[in-house]
């Protein structure tokens, strides 16, 4: 398809802006912000997709409006005179690239915690809890709801003041649509009731916003217009809500979201992750789009050019939200306009970042370490001054990326791999069916390697002999770990590893004990594996709660198969022995708590997830010959300058050590290794 006729490539005219394509990333909160303010972290995160060429970046998720909305993660406080010159020098870099900036305003309602900012009460139309954030809203008075509309009022004008293109009301989950719903709304005056009383605030709302800006700038809102449970409103009256905002002139256009988000399991079929249907709500949002003739935008899970191009040419929606594809890889609209659409790095659907938010931290891909790190770490990698000659033990997932950069900045990698193929860990996962998209994040990089023609030795068991007959002057061991068993005082050699079922060559035999004290994906889904073979299974974690190392989003589906499966979870208990007992293999449970407590298990199986060991043989017989002696200057690494200072200036090549041969992490954390090191030598 040639640019000139490319859907995704048409511009869309909205009110008086013009949208140069139809790309968009829409409100999310990557919690970038400091002391409520969009400072140069989330300046950049946001620049970098406008250098990207995507015509809307939409800020903030959300911005909260009044002080008595407390930030439940990182949001944005637009309550504040002070967020306008921080929003107006987003806005102005932004606009430079042609990409227009808009902004997410809400009261969160009940979705958030008192016990958080200025510690005011929750409120909610209703004092009904939600449970993701275990509050007891006050039910909202008189004057709460004027003062709020009031706020909204405000916050739109300091919006406008930072010349920002528009706004966007978000009503999914927060406290508009908690009147809408009568799930969540059980008052018997004039805001409860019939439609129109519960979409009495909105209105107000609406109204207020508009008087403040004015009739020409561009307001929105993002809104649930089918809550899909038996508790909500329904599809109808949804669609009902969105003819009748259309018809107050309010608005300009609509962003349409499907389902509710009371609890973890809900959101994840609002936003699905990996092994879960893509896209699931885009025939419904067609149907919107259908019933109120106006401008529609959308986003749950777009995470590809071809499904993008699809909703925009089918008439579906008009500008396509692929928020966390830009995350992976913000240059999207950029590569598919110079016709390098197979360069896109690929959203595998990890959630790694939305995990990361929900659980207090800040957004971060799974398998792009330089988003959120733009002002340390290049998208785009720069050449180097010199050609250096680079070997790179191992193709996991460390390796390809060292190699990837090495090969970018112009240098002459080889990679060697001990295996027949590439993929290290990342091959373990995906035996798991649920998480097989996982190996994007490898062919991806193979791909990547092939183009920039960087040759991979399989089946080639590295000693110190076969690196140095490269003569390379700089090597980089990506040699991954090894499973460990934790410690017991007895029964070691009877235990499985978690690594024995993911790869098959261990049949889950139950009734099976798992004892994970690593508390992330390799036990969770080894425990899936067994789960769903049929076999009886308890799970064992030493944790106040299973998988700590895992935020909400991925959690769901594993607790949804445990549940399922009749799998036994049993917490604050930790394996301290096994021993035999005719065919069968008995544990001894323990307590941190309670020493003296000891409770045992008879089963077929015990399976233990304890991370991994550093396989690092190969590293400690080149450290003594490399010119660095192996050492990093951590400092320097930080300060992005090249860390690796010669300690040995005879030698040959300069040694360095990444990703889980250093200590057991995750994939983020073995890409991190190999990007920050790498992008400097």
């Amino acid at each position: 398809m040639s640019v000139s006729n490319d859907p995704l490539l048409q511009p869309f005219q909205l009110k008086h802006l013009t949208l140069k394509n139809r790309f968009m990333s829409t409100a999310h909160e990557p919690a970038y912000s400091e002391d409520g303010m969009p400072k140069d972290r989330y300046r950049l995160y946001h620049l970098e997709k406008a250098k990207g060429g995507i015509a809307l970046t939409m800020t903030a998720g959300s911005a909260i409006v009044s002080q008595d909305s407390p930030p439940a993660f990182g949001n944005l406080h637009a309550y504040r005179d002070d967020i306008v010159p921080w929003l107006k020098e987003l806005t102005d870099d932004c606009h430079e690239y042609g990409t227009a900036v808009m902004i997410q305003l809400t009261h969160l309602g009940r979705r958030t915690g008192w016990n958080k900012g200025a510690w005011l009460p929750v409120l909610a139309p209703s004092p009904i809890r939600e449970p993701a954030h275990r509050a007891f809203p006050k039910e909202i008075e008189d004057w709460d709801i004027e003062r709020i509309v009031a706020d909204y009022a405000d916050a739109a004008s300091r919006m406008q003041a930072a010349g920002l293109d528009g706004i966007e009301i978000e009503a999914y989950g927060h406290l508009i649509d908690q009147f809408w719903s009568p799930a969540t709304n059980h008052r018997d005056d004039a805001f409860g009731g019939s439609l129109e009383n519960r979409m009495r605030f909105s209105t107000m709302v609406i109204d207020a916003v508009r008087k403040s800006v004015g009739p020409d700038f561009i307001v929105g809102i993002r809104l649930v217009a089918d809550e899909n449970w038996d508790k909500g409103f329904s599809r109808e009256e949804g669609i009902e809500i969105s003819r009748r905002l259309v018809a107050s002139g309010g608005i300009d256009f609509l962003n349409v979201i499907r389902g509710h988000i009371d609890h973890d399991a809900d959101l994840n079929e609002v936003i699905p992750i990996q092994g879960m249907r893509s896209s699931p709500h885009l025939d419904f949002v067609g149907d919107v789009r259908k019933a109120t003739k106006f401008p529609v935008f959308h986003a749950a899970r777009i995470a590809d050019v071809a499904t993008a191009r699809h909703a925009v040419a089918e008439g579906k929606l008009d500008m396509v939200g692929m928020t966390r594809a830009h995350i992976a890889d913000p240059h999207i609209a950029n590569k598919v306009a110079s016709g390098k659409e197979a360069t896109i790095r690929p959203c595998v659907g990890a959630t790694y970042c939305l995990d990361r938010i929900y659980e207090g931290g800040e957004a971060l891909c799974i398998h792009n370490a330089a988003t959120g790190r733009e002002a340390l770490l290049p998208h785009v990698i720069e050449k180097a001054a010199a050609v250096r000659r680079a070997v790179v033990i191992g193709a996991g997932p460390a390796g390809l990326e060292a190699a990837r950069v090495l090969a970018e900045r112009g240098h002459a990698a080889t990679v060697l791999e001990a295996t027949g193929e590439a993929g290290g860990q990342i091959n373990l996962l995906v035996r798991n069916p649920r998480r097989r998209e996982m190996i994007g994040i490898i062919d991806w990089r193979l791909a990547e390697l092939e183009r920039l023609g960087v040759e991979i030795r399989y089946d080639v068991f590295a000693g110190a002999d076969d690196v140095l007959e490269l003569e390379p002057d700089l090597v980089v061991v990506a040699t991954g770990g090894i499973p460990q068993s934790p410690q017991l005082e007895a029964g070691e050699e009877l235990l499985t590893s978690s690594w024995d079922i993911l790869a098959g060559s261990a049949k889950p035999a139950g009734p099976v004990l798992l004892f994970d004290d690593n508390g992330g994906h390799p036990g969770m889904s080894a425990a899936e594996v067994i789960a769903t073979s049929g076999a009886d299974l308890e799970l064992v974690s030493p944790e106040r709660f299973f998988a700590p190392e895992m935020g909400g989003m991925n959690h769901v589906p594993y607790a949804r198969i445990f549940a399922e499966k009749g799998v036994r979870v049993t917490i604050n208990t930790r394996l301290k022995s096994v021993r035999r007992n005719g065919n069968a293999l008995v544990a001894s449970l323990g307590s941190d708590y309670a020493k003296d407590v000891v409770e045992e298990r008879r089963v077929a199986q015990v399976v233990v997830e304890h991370g991994t060991a550093a396989n690092a043989d190969l590293y400690f017989e080149l450290k003594p010959v490399s010119r660095n002696l192996g050492a990093v200057d951590y400092a320097m690494l930080i300060n992005r300058k090249a860390p690796l200072l010669p300690k040995n200036p005879g030698a040959a090549f300069d040694l360095v050590r990444i990703g889980d041969a250093v200590a057991s992490r995750n994939v983020h954390a073995a890409i991190y290794d190999a990007l920050r090191y790498c992008s400097l030598l």
